[in-house]
């Protein structure tokens, strides 16, 4: 009889469940995995599992700083094959990260080959380099044989990994930490190693120490590309007493260090004739040279810098970028500050000390609590390697008491080893021996047998008991466990000690002078310049002033429409008949060896829109502005600077409605004439004329038919002046003016005899 078995159907393990709630479970798994196993570091050896893994790889390699060095390919092989199943370029990038000595302030990893530089180059694909573990990292995994540390199953459970490192050296705040998870992030700059101890020490010593105490020991960040930290005292303390803030960092101008090892502080290196150029021998940390050259460039190209004639990359194995000055006039101090503000040369690296604890939970810790936490995992990492180290002197010290054993009775052992055919359950019986013991007993070798090794078994057990009674009374004491860790610091402190190499600070914190107030303007070399703007709004500066009714070439199908004199540091005014006005520099336009650029290239002129006027901007100047319907207001000059390519919004206009007029009212002017196209013409005081913002404006002049053809002001007493027709250029002017004097908004009468035809004055 045979039984038919049924495979289970696929769609029986579909759940029903709400969207929002399986998509907002799966998310949650998601985040949480982010934040505790990759992109926040553990409090306790300052790693992320990708950087620990790394370190492990190569200690399980033999990978130790006086051993040969290693293909790259082989660790990263190692790492995504045992450890970490993620992406060998990922893998490989954060290995690259752990051998740059600009990127981390205490190297873990040493490498052979080109592991990139501070232009931002990459590193050589991994077959081509070499690694090893530098000293510091040995450090950083000291005791991870000494049971001080737990181990966990790597992702396929075929092999295991220590959940952290033991090792004393602090190197979350000595090389710092960056990440971004789900919601939160970190970012923990580099810090002295010395300064770390000290801090710390004065801590063991008295936990309830103030935050204002550590501080003076406790300086700030020590970048490993130096530089120096701007900010004052007061900002650095409150940012580690939060656990965030943001701190300002410049590279150091100095042509170079003294005989004692001191930076030069003004970085101006002076030449023949009286000229000099400015030195910089450190950037800001993160910052790529390269990169930082092309911005100064690229402001020198774009006119944005005058006073900055040159920039110049002389760097060797040391870091020396050269700016040469317009002229040796230019003040040293201005250049400066003007390459801090506009550059990359200062920064903020922000401070956020979000970090893992013992208990895997993100948390924003100041920097006391930081420590504290950090002197408790050093504390149980003590004691469990004390533990350790004295089940390991129990093991030793039973078999010692079984060889001792067995050479007060020597000959009795001899003789039960020869005669009985088990002498193991023999001797335990009659000695009162341990399997242990009796087992090692007879493993011993016969060379063993003489006096000496006999004394040399009594020593070491002795020594042994010893060190045993340190121990216990080691664990039984808080006291001596913070003297024993104060101690181990010490010792650690003199590889990172002031005097080293290593230890030596590269960052100064000096808190920089209040900053310097410049308008970009004042850097712009003040030279004459004519404007030439097309009717199809092509737009070219010419050096120099140049008569304005001169035939200028334009393009074919192009003709004149504004032509005036100016100033490089002049700023030119574009009004719009949509009633909007836009800024340019004169600075920025472009030459007049051609046809110029088109100026909507420049500003964001609307496509219908059509340019009624172009001035030159005057601090506190004021413009008669008129629409097509008779409507105008005056307008202070001050108020129609525009600070983006979108311009600013002046006069209000409706469909059919346009801007049609823009004048400069001069000082002396008290009246305004307005002329219709119905040929009407009315002057009315210009105390009548709001001076607004924005907005319509009041009426000029009432029609009937038709709308306004120009507007302008006068001085009463001097009467009104036009241009006569022809090629004779004269201008005619009616002095009695009284007639047409009335209330603004009236309708006017016939102009002057003479008049232009075309209702323009």
């Amino acid at each position: 009889m045979t039984t038919e078995t049924t495979e289970p159907d696929p769609f029986d393990a579909i759940v029903d469940a709400p969207f929002d709630s399986a998509l907002s479970e799966r998310y949650l798994v998601y985040a949480l995995s982010t934040i505790t196993a990759r992109s926040l570091p553990d409090l306790r050896d300052g790693l992320k599992p990708v950087h620990r893994r790394l370190l492990w790889a190569m200690r399980q390699l033999k990978l130790n700083p006086n051993d040969a060095f290693k293909k790259s390919a082989r660790v990263v092989g190692d790492v995504i094959g045992k450890y970490h199943p993620h992406g060998d370029q990922s893998v490989y990038d954060a290995m690259v990260r752990l051998a740059q000595d600009f990127s981390l302030r205490y190297p873990l990893v040493e490498g052979q080959g080109n592991f990139g530089n501070i232009d931002g180059d990459n590193a050589a694909a991994y077959r081509y380099t070499e690694a090893r573990l530098t000293k510091t990292a040995i450090q950083l995994m000291a005791g991870l044989d000494e049971g001080t540390v737990n181990f966990i199953p790597t992702y396929n459970g075929e092999e295991e990994e220590p959940e952290i490192f033991p090792g004393l050296f602090p190197n979350l705040l000595a090389n710092g930490s960056s990440g971004i998870a789900v919601g939160m992030a970190t970012s923990i700059p580099s810090h002295n190693v010395h300064e770390i101890i000290d801090a710390t020490l004065l801590l063991i010593d008295n936990p309830h120490a103030e935050h204002s105490a550590l501080m003076e020991i406790f300086q700030g960040p020590d970048f490993p590309t130096g530089g120096v930290v701007v900010d004052s005292p007061a900002v650095i303390s409150a940012a580690y007493e939060t656990g965030k803030g943001a701190i300002r960092v410049r590279g150091r101008f100095s042509t170079g260090k003294d005989a004692e090892g001191n930076w030069e502080e003004t970085g101006i290196e002076k030449l023949h004739g009286g000229q000099w150029q400015l030195v910089i021998s450190e950037i800001p940390y993160m910052v790529g040279k390269s990169k930082l050259i092309e911005q100064v460039a690229q402001l020198i190209a774009d006119k944005k810098l005058p006073i900055l004639e040159d920039v110049r990359d002389e760097s060797d194995e040391q870091i020396r970028i050269v700016f040469v000055p317009k002229s040796r006039n230019v003040d040293p101090e201005l250049l400066k500050e003007s390459l801090f503000k506009l550059t990359d040369l200062e920064n903020r690296f922000s401070l956020n000390l979000n970090v893992l604890d013992d208990s895997r939970t993100p948390g924003v810790l100041s920097l006391r609590l930081l420590l504290l936490e950090w002197v408790k995992s050093q504390i149980d990492i003590l004691v469990r390697r004390s533990q350790h180290r004295l089940a390991k002197i129990a093991d030793r010290l039973e078999l010692l008491e079984g060889y001792i054993i067995a050479y007060l009775n020597l000959d009795r052992i001899i003789e039960i080893i020869r005669t009985e055919d088990e002498p193991k359950p023999m001797m335990m019986a009659e000695f009162l021996l341990t399997d242990r013991q009796a087992e090692a007993i007879l493993n011993m070798r016969l060379r063993s047998l003489r006096k000496l090794e006999e004394m040399e078994l009594r020593r070491e057990r002795d020594d042994l008991l010893a060190e045993k009674e340190e121990l216990e009374k080691l664990l039984e004491s808080p006291a001596r466990q913070r003297t024993r860790l104060k101690r181990d610091l010490a010792a650690l402190r003199k590889d990172y000690a002031e005097d080293t190499a290593l230890g030596r600070r590269r960052t100064t914190i000096a808190e920089a002078a209040p900053t310097v107030e410049f308008s970009m303007d004042a850097m712009i070399e003040k030279a004459p310049v004519t404007v030439i703007l097309s009717a199809k709004g092509w737009i070219r500066g010419a050096s120099g002033h140049e008569a304005l009714d001169k035939e200028f070439k334009y393009k074919e199908g192009d003709g004149p429409a504004f032509a005036l004199h100016a100033q490089t540091t002049d700023k030119l005014l574009v009004a719009c008949d949509n009633g909007r006005f836009y800024t340019l520099g004169c600075d920025k336009l472009p030459s007049a060896r051609g046809f110029g650029e088109p100026i909507r290239t420049m500003v964001d002129i609307d496509a219908g829109a059509e340019i009624v006027g172009l001035l030159v901007y005057k601090p506190k100047a004021q413009l008669l502005l008129a629409s097509t319907i008779g409507r105008g207001f005056a307008a202070e000059a001050d108020e129609l600077l525009a600070e983006t390519r979108k311009g600013r919004g002046v006069m209000t206009t409706k469909p059919g409605v346009k801007l049609a007029v823009v004048r400069e009212i001069p000082a002396e002017h008290d009246h305004v004439a307005v002329v219709g196209e119905n040929r009407k013409l009315v002057i009315f005081s210009l105390e009548e004329l709001p001076v607004l913002a924005k907005g319509q404006g009041v009426t000029l002049q009432r029609y009937r038919d038709g709308g306004l053809a120009d507007a302008t002001t006068l001085k009463l007493d001097e009467g009104l002046s036009w241009k006569m027709g022809g090629e004779t250029g004269r201008t005619r002017t009616e002095s009695d003016m009284r007639l047409w004097k009335v209330a603004r908004g009236a309708a006017g009468r016939l102009p002057p005899t003479g008049f232009p035809r075309d209702n323009k004055f």
